[in-house]
């Protein structure tokens, strides 16, 4: 490949082998004293189910089915088949155990961590800046967003991917500029790419590089750049180009036109965010998942002055790239890496998001740590002074990451924790209505997600809360408005799906209820209740056949599901088909359906007295007839009271019973 304009003999790695490997077991003490704590936490409810828990390909392990899929289909609008492999591989490993999951992620970025410092080191022939870098990276609160969360498993691998690429260019440029060590370069970066595309700004980082510490290019430096070194890059350029068109491809349903986030205000907020990343690294206070876009826009003062940091840093960088070559290197290397995360294609939401910096701002703390240095040795006793603020920096750094780990124990903390930090965020407030549904804590769901619609009238979780929550409080209509609105703004939302479906159940417009969980499971077809929910309706409208095989399909996703046993059961018990009908069967889903709620469901009860009726165990149907009878009357519910007076009757008469579930 190109050649050097100077020479580039193997510097001398400063430093002896026991400081090395001490430095290495400290980097990796310091990260799971941080991140250790991760392995008691649970996934949370934003693209961890998507990405893990839900996702049929990824939680059933290490198939080739799976891995075929990985290579061939985009995840969460994204193509980084490595990082799905890697979930893919975690499930066969540790199942759907969260801690193993955040144990690889832990892993991941503590190896990135200490190859940094080694690669750093054999880089620039210094041994406690370069550990300061990596202990920096290791440990700043700007990284948990990284590490504790799975879905952001993509960060932590395609570091690692990264850096090994940094590794072997300076192999390739100090040892050997073979063909077989260009090829290695070409491989790392590619496995990167296959991890997180925001690695396509990785030739332009070799090239800083090659300016310093690597010194290729002629001294005094001027603005061009030799042939030779640009000619080695195409290569890794033509990757990162296929590596963009591949992800415009897969994100062009993800990405927002200039209707719903102007270009001007992407282009200032990617002024503030780079500043204001730079702020967060200095004091990383009030971090949190998610920073909402300023409802009125932002501050004309606020973009005044980020531009102005921005173009005084850029100055400086070119002002002093001679005498202080790392502050060039340093700062074009966070700027450079922030562009593809810096929203001016956008895709989702946020403003900006503490991830973006997870590799960005290593080139500010390689220009903070060695203008230190060469600061602090026109310092008297300078070299105690920096030994002691730098281990003072880590240990508070330390202590803030720890405490900000916490926060990713679970939802509920997560999501409380962002609405502490921020204003009008829509996702938040979402998001918590949506776990606390879930939770049934409806009055508090509604609060949450009636807040998220005050921010932002269509979103979509939003709206499938608040009615689904009318819906329970039987405000039927105005739950539907909701259902369809979250609709129009997501037409493949299998809850919203789901719910509509019920909605109109309940006011019988069976068929449309059926059309719309037939829709959910299209979406999505790894959820029982949806799979229960449509065998119901279809019982309503004779299509016993079906009906079955949702309800055996439902309880194959979720064996101890009392709804899908009782349905079942029910079905097997009473339908009018003799060649589905099954006493023996129909008995043992009601009996285990009345285990799984404690033998004090009206319903179930009524199922399986009506079980044993067609199994021809009528003294046992009389009894469990009569005890629901007394359930009922205990609750002065005269209605079914007199049902299952009449149904008594039968068994008395040692007849079945021959009648379609009620509608429910």
């Amino acid at each position: 490949m190109g050649c050097s304009s100077t020479p580039t003999a193997p510097l001398p790695a400063s430093g002896n082998g026991r400081a090395v490997l001490g430095i290495c077991l400290f980097l990796a003490a310091l990260v799971w004293i941080v991140f250790g704590q991760t392995l008691q936490h649970q996934f949370i409810n934003f693209d961890d189910d998507a990405y893990v828990y839900q996702n049929p390909m990824v939680k059933g392990g290490l198939t080739p089915a799976a891995v075929g899929w990985a290579f061939t289909h985009k995840h969460q609008d994204n193509w980084h088949p490595l990082t799905s492999l890697s979930h893919i591989l975690d499930c066969q490993l540790y199942g759907l155990n969260p801690g193993g999951h955040h144990l690889t992620s832990v892993l991941l970025h503590g190896a990135t961590a200490i190859l940094l410092f080694l690669v750093l080191r054999q880089m620039t022939a210094t041994l406690w800046p370069c550990a300061f870098v990596a202990a920096l990276f290791a440990v700043h609160p700007l990284r948990v967003e990284s590490v504790a969360w799975v879905s952001e498993r993509k960060d932590v691998l395609s570091g690692l991917f990264f850096v090994l690429t940094l590794g072997a260019y300076l192999r390739y440029v100090r040892r050997s500029k073979s063909l077989l060590n260009y090829l290695l370069v070409l491989l790392l970066f590619g496995l990167g790419l296959m991890s997180k595309p925001m690695l396509v700004t990785v030739p332009f980082v070799l090239l800083l590089l090659d300016y310093w510490p690597l010194r290729r290019f002629p001294q005094p430096a001027r603005f061009s750049i030799p042939q030779p070194l640009l000619l080695e890059k195409i290569p890794l350029l033509v990757l990162s180009t296929i590596s963009c068109l591949i992800t415009l491809r897969v994100q062009s349903g993800a990405i927002h036109d200039a209707q719903v986030v102007p270009m001007a205000l992407r282009i200032e907020n990617a002024i503030v965010s780079a500043a204001a990343y730079l702020a967060q690294m200095v004091y990383p206070a009030n971090l949190a998942l998610s920073y909402p876009y300023p409802i009125n826009g932002l501050p004309p003062w606020e973009i005044a002055l980020a531009l102005l940091v921005l173009v005084a840093f850029s100055a400086a960088a070119f002002y002093w790239r001679n005498q202080r070559p790392w502050l060039l290197t340093g700062w074009f290397w966070y700027l450079g890496m922030l562009v593809p995360v810096a929203g001016l294609v956008q895709v989702g939401g946020q403003a900006r998001a503490d991830r973006y910096t997870y590799l960005p701002q290593i080139g500010i703390c390689l220009l903070l740590t060695w203008t230190l240095v060469e600061l602090s040795e026109r310092w008297r006793n300078g070299r105690f002074i920096l030994a002691g603020s730098a281990a003072a920096c880590i240990a508070i750094l330390a202590a803030g990451a720890r405490a900000q780990t916490a926060f990713w124990r679970n939802s509920e903390s997560l999501w409380t924790r962002a609405l502490a930090c921020t204003t009008n965020n829509a996702l938040a407030e979402s998001n918590l209505g949506s776990l606390l549904y879930q939770d049934g804590r409806l009055d508090e769901a509604l609060a949450h997600s009636q807040k998220a619609l005050e921010i932002q009238p269509d979103d979509v979780g939003a709206n499938n809360c608040v009615g689904f929550v009318l819906l329970q409080k039987g405000q039927v209509d105005e739950a539907i408005a909701h259902f369809h609105t979250a609709l129009r703004a997501r037409p493949d939302y299998a809850p919203a799906h789901s719910n509509l479906g019920m909605a109109l159940f309940q006011l019988g417009r069976v068929d449309e209820a059926i059309a719309h969980f037939r829709s959910a499971l299209e979406a999505d077809p790894t959820v029982a209740d949806i799979h229960n929910n449509l065998g119901a309706a279809l019982v309503r409208q004779g299509q016993f056949e079906e009906a079955v095989a949702h309800y055996q399909k439902a309880l194959e996703l979720r064996p101890d599901y009392p709804g899908a046993c009782n349905n079942f059961a029910w079905v097997l018990a009473t339908t009018p088909q003799p060649s589905i009908r099954n006493g023996a069967r129909a008995v043992e889903l009601a009996q285990r359906a009345n285990q799984l709620t404690s033998g004090g469901n009206l319903v179930i009860l009524r199922t399986l007295a009506a079980a044993y009726a067609e199994a021809g165990r009528f003294p046992e149907a009389i009894e469990t007839a009569n005890q629901a009878l007394q359930l009922a009357t205990t609750q002065g519910n005269s209605a079914w009271a007199n049902t299952l007076q009449k149904e008594a009757g039968l068994y008395l008469a040692a007849s079945p019973l021959r009648d379609p579930p009620p509608a429910k």
